[in-house]
């Protein structure tokens, strides 16, 4: 196990995050952009969660809270780094900041086809609930 360091981004770290999900997160977003993701850091701050080793990124997780929902988005492990607790960590981390801010439950986006991610999230404590489904319309 590394020296393991959660912070929150800062715009400095826009370019290295949007890299880094490149090669460890599953899926694109439409907000996988630099605009996208400097939006989300100026308007929340303390958003997105960073788990660095050594001072190498390793991890993310987006922690949103809209002041009624807490909803978990964008956890991605480098895969050289998996299997060490580095997404138990920034679910921990995410979890801190939720409750903080009087959060009561989080919903988690995962892809259906991402089984590996099943079983994280699952070892971490959440369940799926299927009677759920998401619905979007890209504006």
């Amino acid at each position: 196990m590394c020296d393991l360091h959660i912070r929150h981004a800062t715009h400095a770290d826009i370019d290295t995050v949007l890299r880094f999900w490149r090669t460890a997160a599953e899926g694109t977003s439409i907000s996988d952009d630099h605009e996208g993701v400097a939006r989300l850091v100026g308007r929340d701050p303390e958003a997105l969660l960073l788990a660095e080793c050594d001072g190498l990124l390793t991890g993310t997780v987006i922690a949103g809270f809209d002041g009624w929902r807490c909803s978990a988005y964008r956890l991605a492990v480098h895969p050289g780094h998996r299997r060490q607790g580095i997404a138990t960590a920034l679910l921990a981390a995410a979890e801190r900041r939720f409750a903080a801010l009087g959060g009561r439950r989080v919903d988690a986006m995962v892809l259906e086809a991402n089984e590996q991610a099943h079983h994280t999230w699952a070892a971490t404590g959440y369940h799926r609930e299927d009677h759920w489904r998401r619905w979007v319309k890209p504006l």
